[in-house]
Protein backbone atom coordinates (compact mmCIF):
# COMPACT_ATOMS: atom_id res chain seq x y z
CA UNK A 1 0.00 0.00 0.00
CA UNK A 2 1.33 3.41 -0.99
CA UNK A 3 0.40 6.92 0.09
CA UNK A 4 0.05 8.86 -3.17
CA UNK A 5 -0.43 12.59 -3.70
CA UNK A 6 -2.04 13.05 -7.13
CA UNK A 7 -1.72 16.49 -8.73
CA UNK A 8 -4.34 16.88 -11.46
CA UNK A 9 -3.48 19.15 -14.35
CA UNK A 10 -5.94 21.39 -16.14
CA UNK A 11 -6.51 18.74 -18.84
CA UNK A 12 -8.29 16.63 -16.22
CA UNK A 13 -10.86 19.39 -15.65
CA UNK A 14 -12.81 21.67 -17.96
CA UNK A 15 -13.36 25.31 -18.84
CA UNK A 16 -17.07 25.31 -17.95
CA UNK A 17 -19.11 23.55 -15.24
CA UNK A 18 -20.76 21.34 -17.88
CA UNK A 19 -17.47 20.33 -19.49
CA UNK A 20 -15.92 19.72 -16.09
CA UNK A 21 -18.76 17.44 -14.94
CA UNK A 22 -18.18 15.25 -17.99
CA UNK A 23 -14.37 15.20 -17.74
CA UNK A 24 -14.24 14.35 -14.03
CA UNK A 25 -16.04 11.08 -14.72
CA UNK A 26 -12.87 9.77 -16.37
CA UNK A 27 -10.74 11.43 -13.69
CA UNK A 28 -12.72 9.65 -10.96
CA UNK A 29 -12.31 6.24 -12.59
CA UNK A 30 -8.53 6.63 -12.70
CA UNK A 31 -8.40 7.80 -9.07
CA UNK A 32 -10.61 4.96 -7.81
CA UNK A 33 -8.49 2.45 -9.78
CA UNK A 34 -5.58 3.41 -7.53
CA UNK A 35 -7.69 3.30 -4.36
CA UNK A 36 -9.16 -0.09 -5.27
CA UNK A 37 -5.74 -1.78 -5.17
CA UNK A 38 -5.12 -0.50 -1.64
CA UNK A 39 -3.44 2.90 -2.05
CA UNK A 40 -4.19 5.92 0.13
CA UNK A 41 -4.91 8.79 -2.23
CA UNK A 42 -4.80 12.55 -1.73
CA UNK A 43 -5.89 14.68 -4.70
CA UNK A 44 -4.79 18.21 -5.55
CA UNK A 45 -5.84 20.12 -8.67
CA UNK A 46 -5.38 23.24 -10.72
CA UNK A 47 -8.02 25.98 -10.97
CA UNK A 48 -6.75 28.38 -13.64
CA UNK A 49 -9.80 28.53 -15.95
CA UNK A 50 -12.26 28.20 -13.07
CA UNK A 51 -10.86 30.93 -10.81
CA UNK A 52 -10.54 33.23 -13.84
CA UNK A 53 -14.19 32.62 -14.71
CA UNK A 54 -15.31 33.34 -11.13
CA UNK A 55 -13.14 36.45 -10.87
CA UNK A 56 -14.48 37.80 -14.17
CA UNK A 57 -18.10 37.14 -13.16
CA UNK A 58 -17.56 39.01 -9.91
CA UNK A 59 -15.91 41.93 -11.73
CA UNK A 60 -18.79 42.19 -14.25
CA UNK A 61 -21.36 41.96 -11.45
CA UNK A 62 -19.63 44.75 -9.56
CA UNK A 63 -19.42 46.96 -12.65
CA UNK A 64 -22.98 46.40 -13.89
CA UNK A 65 -25.11 46.05 -10.76
CA UNK A 66 -22.71 47.42 -8.16
CA UNK A 67 -22.53 44.18 -6.18
CA UNK A 68 -19.71 44.14 -3.60
CA UNK A 69 -16.19 43.62 -4.94
CA UNK A 70 -14.92 40.10 -4.30
CA UNK A 71 -11.27 39.72 -3.24
CA UNK A 72 -9.24 37.27 -5.32
CA UNK A 73 -8.55 34.99 -2.34
CA UNK A 74 -12.31 34.48 -1.94
CA UNK A 75 -12.58 33.62 -5.64
CA UNK A 76 -9.91 30.96 -5.06
CA UNK A 77 -11.93 29.54 -2.18
CA UNK A 78 -15.03 29.38 -4.37
CA UNK A 79 -13.13 27.50 -7.08
CA UNK A 80 -11.82 25.00 -4.52
CA UNK A 81 -15.35 24.38 -3.30
CA UNK A 82 -17.03 23.77 -6.63
CA UNK A 83 -14.20 21.75 -8.22
CA UNK A 84 -14.06 19.64 -5.06
CA UNK A 85 -17.83 19.18 -5.19
CA UNK A 86 -17.65 17.87 -8.76
CA UNK A 87 -14.74 15.55 -7.96
CA UNK A 88 -16.46 14.25 -4.81
CA UNK A 89 -19.65 13.43 -6.69
CA UNK A 90 -17.85 11.55 -9.45
CA UNK A 91 -15.56 9.66 -7.07
CA UNK A 92 -18.49 8.75 -4.80
CA UNK A 93 -20.46 7.40 -7.79
CA UNK A 94 -17.49 5.32 -8.91
CA UNK A 95 -16.98 3.94 -5.39
CA UNK A 96 -20.66 2.93 -5.16
CA UNK A 97 -20.55 1.35 -8.62
CA UNK A 98 -17.70 -0.91 -7.48
CA UNK A 99 -19.30 -1.79 -4.15
CA UNK A 100 -16.47 -0.20 -2.18
CA UNK A 101 -16.69 1.46 1.23
CA UNK A 102 -14.79 4.72 1.24
CA UNK A 103 -15.59 8.32 2.05
CA UNK A 104 -14.41 11.22 -0.10
CA UNK A 105 -14.36 14.87 0.94
CA UNK A 106 -12.83 18.24 0.12
CA UNK A 107 -10.81 20.39 2.52
CA UNK A 108 -10.90 24.06 1.54
CA UNK A 109 -7.22 24.69 2.17
CA UNK A 110 -5.23 27.78 3.11
CA UNK A 111 -1.51 27.91 2.32
CA UNK A 112 0.73 30.30 4.17
CA UNK A 113 3.11 32.45 2.14
CA UNK A 114 5.82 34.89 3.20
CA UNK A 115 4.63 38.50 3.00
CA UNK A 116 8.23 39.42 2.07
CA UNK A 117 8.42 36.88 -0.78
CA UNK A 118 10.11 38.63 -3.76
CA UNK A 119 7.20 37.49 -5.94
CA UNK A 120 5.03 40.21 -4.40
CA UNK A 121 7.27 42.81 -6.04
CA UNK A 122 7.11 41.09 -9.42
CA UNK A 123 3.58 39.87 -10.26
CA UNK A 124 3.69 37.35 -13.11
CA UNK A 125 0.54 35.18 -12.97
CA UNK A 126 -2.20 36.31 -15.41
CA UNK A 127 -5.80 36.10 -14.18
CA UNK A 128 -9.20 37.10 -15.51
CA UNK A 129 -10.15 38.59 -18.86
CA UNK A 130 -8.25 40.41 -21.62
CA UNK A 131 -8.35 44.19 -22.00
CA UNK A 132 -7.21 46.78 -24.51
CA UNK A 133 -4.25 48.99 -23.61
CA UNK A 134 -6.60 51.86 -22.79
CA UNK A 135 -8.82 49.70 -20.57
CA UNK A 136 -5.79 48.23 -18.83
CA UNK A 137 -4.33 51.67 -18.11
CA UNK A 138 -7.66 52.78 -16.64
CA UNK A 139 -7.86 49.72 -14.35
CA UNK A 140 -4.28 50.22 -13.22
CA UNK A 141 -5.05 53.83 -12.33
CA UNK A 142 -8.44 53.22 -10.67
CA UNK A 143 -7.78 49.94 -8.85
CA UNK A 144 -4.01 49.80 -8.55
CA UNK A 145 -3.84 46.56 -10.54
CA UNK A 146 -0.65 45.50 -12.29
CA UNK A 147 -1.55 44.94 -15.96
CA UNK A 148 0.71 43.22 -18.50
CA UNK A 149 0.46 42.31 -22.17
CA UNK A 150 -0.17 38.57 -22.58
CA UNK A 151 1.16 36.80 -25.69
CA UNK A 152 -0.21 39.38 -28.13
CA UNK A 153 -3.80 38.72 -27.08
CA UNK A 154 -4.33 41.84 -25.02
CA UNK A 155 -3.64 43.00 -21.47
CA UNK A 156 -4.51 41.08 -18.32
CA UNK A 157 -4.23 41.64 -14.61
CA UNK A 158 -1.26 39.81 -13.12
CA UNK A 159 -0.85 38.79 -9.49
CA UNK A 160 2.14 37.47 -7.53
CA UNK A 161 2.98 33.75 -7.38
CA UNK A 162 4.76 33.29 -4.02
CA UNK A 163 6.22 30.01 -2.79
CA UNK A 164 4.16 27.89 -0.37
CA UNK A 165 5.58 27.89 3.17
CA UNK A 166 3.02 25.97 5.22
CA UNK A 167 -0.28 24.19 4.66
CA UNK A 168 -2.54 25.57 7.37
CA UNK A 169 -4.94 22.59 7.54
CA UNK A 170 -2.22 19.91 7.32
CA UNK A 171 -3.14 18.26 10.67
CA UNK A 172 -6.78 17.90 9.61
CA UNK A 173 -5.71 16.45 6.25
CA UNK A 174 -3.45 13.91 8.00
CA UNK A 175 -6.25 12.85 10.37
CA UNK A 176 -8.67 12.32 7.48
CA UNK A 177 -6.18 10.26 5.47
CA UNK A 178 -5.25 8.11 8.47
CA UNK A 179 -8.93 7.24 8.83
CA UNK A 180 -9.03 5.92 5.27
CA UNK A 181 -10.73 8.83 3.52
CA UNK A 182 -10.01 10.00 -0.02
CA UNK A 183 -9.09 13.65 0.48
CA UNK A 184 -9.20 16.50 -2.05
CA UNK A 185 -7.07 19.40 -0.80
CA UNK A 186 -4.89 22.37 -1.77
CA UNK A 187 -6.96 23.12 -4.87
CA UNK A 188 -5.38 25.67 -7.19
CA UNK A 189 -2.25 25.69 -5.03
CA UNK A 190 -4.28 26.63 -1.95
CA UNK A 191 -5.74 29.96 -0.86
CA UNK A 192 -2.67 32.17 -0.28
CA UNK A 193 -2.67 33.67 3.21
CA UNK A 194 -0.22 35.69 5.29
CA UNK A 195 0.07 35.12 9.03
CA UNK A 196 -0.36 38.06 11.39
CA UNK A 197 -0.50 38.26 15.18
CA UNK A 198 -4.26 37.73 15.25
CA UNK A 199 -4.50 35.08 12.50
CA UNK A 200 -4.36 34.71 8.73
CA UNK A 201 -5.36 37.12 6.00
CA UNK A 202 -5.90 36.26 2.31
CA UNK A 203 -3.78 37.99 -0.34
CA UNK A 204 -4.19 38.56 -4.07
CA UNK A 205 -1.87 35.86 -5.39
CA UNK A 206 -1.80 32.44 -7.04
CA UNK A 207 0.48 29.71 -5.69
CA UNK A 208 1.78 27.22 -8.23
CA UNK A 209 -0.25 24.04 -7.63
CA UNK A 210 2.67 21.71 -8.34
CA UNK A 211 4.83 23.46 -5.74
CA UNK A 212 2.04 23.14 -3.18
CA UNK A 213 1.52 19.49 -4.15
CA UNK A 214 5.19 18.84 -3.45
CA UNK A 215 4.89 20.61 -0.07
CA UNK A 216 1.84 18.47 0.76
CA UNK A 217 3.60 15.24 -0.28
CA UNK A 218 6.62 16.15 1.88
CA UNK A 219 4.46 16.97 4.91
CA UNK A 220 2.47 13.74 4.55
CA UNK A 221 5.62 11.64 4.05
CA UNK A 222 4.03 10.33 0.87
CA UNK A 223 5.53 7.42 -1.05
CA UNK A 224 4.77 8.99 -4.43
CA UNK A 225 4.10 12.45 -5.82
CA UNK A 226 2.20 11.74 -9.04
CA UNK A 227 1.86 14.77 -11.30
CA UNK A 228 -0.67 14.18 -14.07
CA UNK A 229 -0.47 16.24 -17.23
CA UNK A 230 -1.15 16.01 -20.98
CA UNK A 231 1.78 13.73 -21.90
CA UNK A 232 2.71 10.16 -20.91
CA UNK A 233 6.40 10.97 -20.38
CA UNK A 234 8.70 13.96 -20.02
CA UNK A 235 10.80 14.60 -23.13
CA UNK A 236 13.90 16.56 -24.05
CA UNK A 237 14.15 18.22 -27.48
CA UNK A 238 10.36 18.32 -27.23
CA UNK A 239 8.56 18.22 -30.62
CA UNK A 240 11.89 18.17 -32.46
CA UNK A 241 13.09 15.42 -34.81
CA UNK A 242 15.44 14.12 -32.12
CA UNK A 243 12.85 14.20 -29.32
CA UNK A 244 13.78 11.78 -26.54
CA UNK A 245 11.29 10.53 -23.97
CA UNK A 246 12.69 9.93 -20.51
CA UNK A 247 11.84 6.97 -18.29
CA UNK A 248 13.92 8.17 -15.35
CA UNK A 249 15.81 11.24 -14.18
CA UNK A 250 18.04 11.76 -11.18
CA UNK A 251 17.82 15.14 -9.45
CA UNK A 252 21.25 15.96 -10.92
CA UNK A 253 20.11 15.11 -14.46
CA UNK A 254 16.87 17.05 -14.05
CA UNK A 255 18.77 20.15 -12.93
CA UNK A 256 21.10 19.83 -15.93
CA UNK A 257 18.11 19.66 -18.28
CA UNK A 258 16.63 22.75 -16.59
CA UNK A 259 19.92 24.62 -17.03
CA UNK A 260 19.81 23.68 -20.72
CA UNK A 261 16.25 25.11 -20.90
CA UNK A 262 14.74 21.80 -21.99
CA UNK A 263 11.48 22.40 -20.13
CA UNK A 264 9.04 25.20 -20.97
CA UNK A 265 8.23 27.81 -18.33
CA UNK A 266 4.62 27.66 -17.18
CA UNK A 267 4.34 24.13 -18.57
CA UNK A 268 6.74 21.27 -17.80
CA UNK A 269 9.31 23.33 -15.87
CA UNK A 270 7.27 23.86 -12.65
CA UNK A 271 6.29 20.17 -12.68
CA UNK A 272 9.91 19.01 -12.87
CA UNK A 273 10.93 21.56 -10.20
CA UNK A 274 8.18 20.27 -7.90
CA UNK A 275 9.39 16.70 -8.44
CA UNK A 276 12.95 17.75 -7.59
CA UNK A 277 11.70 19.43 -4.41
CA UNK A 278 9.87 16.30 -3.27
CA UNK A 279 12.55 13.81 -4.32
CA UNK A 280 15.28 15.79 -2.54
CA UNK A 281 13.36 15.73 0.76
CA UNK A 282 12.16 12.13 0.87
CA UNK A 283 14.21 9.13 1.92
CA UNK A 284 11.96 6.43 0.47
CA UNK A 285 9.67 7.97 -2.11
CA UNK A 286 9.87 9.21 -5.68
CA UNK A 287 8.08 11.64 -7.97
CA UNK A 288 6.49 10.75 -11.29
CA UNK A 289 5.05 12.66 -14.24
CA UNK A 290 2.60 11.02 -16.63
CA UNK A 291 -0.87 11.42 -18.15
CA UNK A 292 -4.15 10.87 -16.34
CA UNK A 293 -5.06 7.88 -18.53
CA UNK A 294 -1.73 6.17 -17.85
CA UNK A 295 -1.58 6.79 -14.07
CA UNK A 296 -2.12 3.16 -13.06
CA UNK A 297 0.27 1.84 -15.72
CA UNK A 298 2.88 4.37 -14.61
CA UNK A 299 2.70 3.18 -11.00
CA UNK A 300 3.16 -0.37 -12.33
CA UNK A 301 6.40 0.78 -13.97
CA UNK A 302 5.12 0.55 -17.55
CA UNK A 303 5.24 4.24 -18.55
CA UNK A 304 5.75 7.72 -17.08
CA UNK A 305 8.91 9.53 -16.02
CA UNK A 306 10.32 8.88 -12.54
CA UNK A 307 12.45 11.47 -10.71
CA UNK A 308 14.60 10.09 -7.87
CA UNK A 309 17.49 11.31 -5.75
CA UNK A 310 19.99 9.03 -7.51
Amino acid sequence: MKKIVIALGGNALGNTPEEQLELVKTTAKNIVDLVEVGNRVIVTHGNGPQVGMINLAMEVSHQEIESPEMPFAECGAMSQGYIGYHLQQSIQREILKRGMRRNCLTVVTQVEVDKDDPAFKNPTKPIGTFYTKEEADKLALEKGYTMKEDAGRGYRRVVPSPKPQKIVEIKTIKDLINKGNIVIACGGGGIPVVKYRNGYKGVDAVIDKDRTSARLAIDLKADVLLILTAVDQVAINYKEEDEQKLRTMTIKEAKEFIAAKEFAEGSMLPKVEACIDFASKTSKGYAMITSLKKAKLALEGKTGTIIRKK
